[in-house]
């Protein structure tokens, strides 16, 4: 399957990819199906079904707001996010959905709206939506949220093809070492043989507009985040710290003991606590590769830009390039959902991305760059999902944070050595795979194991 850098980085709204980005896009495309077949006037009763950890978190991470808002034809690109509390809340009141944003349909919150204790076959992120006519089913649909804010039907998932797209690209990888392989026949950079893959959708100048509205989006993120205070919605009084560190790092002639490195990680540190307590309120976000995941990359973009002598737009779109080489591996070799395989497969991914994007902008080869991101990865295998109240905050801001610094480190260790290590990027993917098989559902965004736990019996 060919997957773009565009689908990696995707524009959304928070707090999760797969469970709230993915169910609104699934369900904005059953009401758009229930319009092409001209079905929409003739519906009497909507049912959401929400199975395994969709049904588990789902209501933490928003995942039935983000159907509701499906529904009636909203979009993860375009929705307003402060639009759909009240959207929401005028459904509840009167008790009637606006169905492809032109069919009132009767919906009974309490009735319509199942939260299922099982799973579907594939994938532990299921929703099954139903459209009922006088008299029989018009249309039902079963979907699944694979992560990142990825769909496939059923259809898809029973019969393997889980990306559509079958885009003949001029340098196809499906591992680290085919990466490798080619970038060393053709004499290309991992950024020059992603760009030249890119081109098979659409041209180079849309290519670099596309990326760089990603980064316009990410820093408009980061700003958001700094301008908020207060505590994050939920439940757990979880206060934001972006606001009050940001101060604190403009303070003139602020002593620091280490001296410029710990500033500097103070500064990632802020990043990404900004972007992903934004991510939390359910604001406007950048999947990379999923929200859960979503502050490590631009908190390790930014530590570039804002640190290096000579930061431009060229090295944007070469970042962005260089680390979706690395995702797509992830992606198509393991899996980039917390619920399939734990957190591992999230913010392991980014730091792995995030390292493989900043040792490209430091001038590493292909093979040290593979080295960073096999760093990256490897030091997050195992890491669980395990959301307290299953809510996208504990531990999870933090979390971003911490991978974004590792992110640092490891492309600077492989930029110390010449790309040859013990063990290959292809093994660590494999290695998170079966880790994530081997994982006990528990410790699956499902908020039952770990840490969701502890909190409680503390």
């Amino acid at each position: 399957m060919a997957i773009s850098v565009f689908d990696l980085f995707k524009i959304g709204i928070g707090p999760s990819s797969s469970h709230t980005v993915g169910p609104m896009r699934a369900a904005a495309l059953f009401a758009e199906r229930l319009g092409e077949q001209r079905l929409l006037a003739d519906v009497k009763r909507i049912e959401v079904r929400l199975y395994g950890s969709l049904s588990a978190t789902g209501v933490g991470h928003g995942s039935d707001n983000a159907v509701i808002m499906g529904l009636t034809g909203a979009w993860p690109d375009t929705v307003n996010p402060q639009g759909i509390g009240p959207t929401v809340a005028r459904l509840k009141e009167t008790g009637e959905l606006l169905l492809g944003g032109q069919a009132r349909v009767p919906f009974d919150w309490a009735r319509d709206m199942r939260l299922l204790d099982e799973n579907l076959p594939y994938h532990p992120n299921a929703m099954t939506l139903v459209a009922e006519g006088a008299e029989q089913v018009l249309l039902e649909e079963t979907y699944y949220s694979v992560g990142g804010g990825f769909v496939v039907d059923a259809a898809q998932a029973a019969s393997g093809k889980l990306d559509g797209d079958t885009t003949a690209l001029p340098y196809e990888f499906d591992s680290a070492v085919q990466l490798l392989e080619l970038c060393e026949r053709h004499g290309l950079r991992v950024s020059q043989l992603m760009l030249e893959n890119e081109k098979a959708w659409r041209s180079e100048a849309a290519i670099r507009a596309g990326l760089l509205e990603l980064w316009q989006a990410m820093q408009a993120c980061v700003q958001q985040g700094l301008a908020q205070e207060g505590v994050l919605p939920g439940g757990l009084n979880v206060r934001r710290r972006a606001a009050r560190l940001h101060n604190s790092l403009l303070e003139a002639g602020k002593p620091n003991v280490i001296g410029s490195t710990l500033t500097a990680m103070e500064w990632v540190n802020l990043f990404a606590l900004a972007v992903n307590e934004e991510n939390a309120a359910g604001g406007r976000m950048v999947t990379a590769p999923t929200n859960g995941a979503a502050g490590i990359i631009p908190a390790v973009l930014h530590y570039y830009m804002k640190f290096s002598e000579q930061p431009s737009d060229n090295d944007v779109v070469d970042f962005f390039l260089a680390a979706a080489a690395v995702g797509i591996l992830c992606k198509k070799n393991a899996s980039i959902s917390g619920a399939e395989v734990g957190c591992q497969g999230e913010v392991g991914s980014a730091c792995a991305m995030a390292a493989a994007g900043l040792a490209e902008l430091l001038g590493a080869t292909p093979a040290q760059l593979e080295n960073a991101a096999e760093i990256g990865l490897e030091h997050n295998l195992g890491l669980t999902c395990d959301p307290v109240g299953g809510l996208v905050q504990v531990p999870c801001i933090e979390r971003n944070a911490i991978a974004a610094v590792k992110a640092i480190n490891a492309a600077q260790m492989a930029l110390r050595g010449d790309g040859s290590h013990f063990i290959s990027l292809d093994r660590v993917i494999r290695t998170m795979r079966d880790t994530g098989a081997d994982m006990h559902a528990k410790y699956k965004e499902t908020s039952r194991g770990g840490l969701a736990v502890s909190a409680i019996e503390c």
